[in-house]
């Protein structure tokens, strides 16, 4: 019969073990997921112009959530033909706007 510090250390082991997997399928699906982002990245720059790819880096480097939502929406532009010839910076700015929420104006009158 097992002792109770055995069923302990199977136990651990048995945690450790579980946990090891656990981050290394985490480590998988995010190198994974990385892949995808730049397969996109790479496909969308094609259709940048200069100034147009200038704004983009300056986006990834300052906000990448936001340079990620915007690679999205232009990859499902490009997906179903909605581009035609390169995307301008006038175009990008549109975007940009259309994607960044409104802001509420706050007005504070005195009595």
């Amino acid at each position: 019969m097992p002792t109770l510090e055995e069923i302990r250390k199977k136990k651990l082991e048995e945690l450790a073990r579980l946990q090891q997997e656990k981050l290394q399928q985490q480590a998988q699906e995010q190198s994974q997921l990385q892949q995808q982002i730049e397969q996109i990245e790479s496909t969308v720059r094609q259709f940048f112009t200069k100034e147009a790819l200038a704004r983009y880096g300056n986006l990834k480097a300052a906000h990448q959530e936001k340079a990620l939502q915007l690679l999205l929406v232009l990859f499902q532009a490009i997906q179903k033909g909605q581009v035609q010839g390169k995307i301008e910076d006038s175009l990008l700015k549109k975007i940009l706007e259309q994607l960044t929420p409104k802001k509420k104006e706050i007005r504070i009158k005195r009595v």
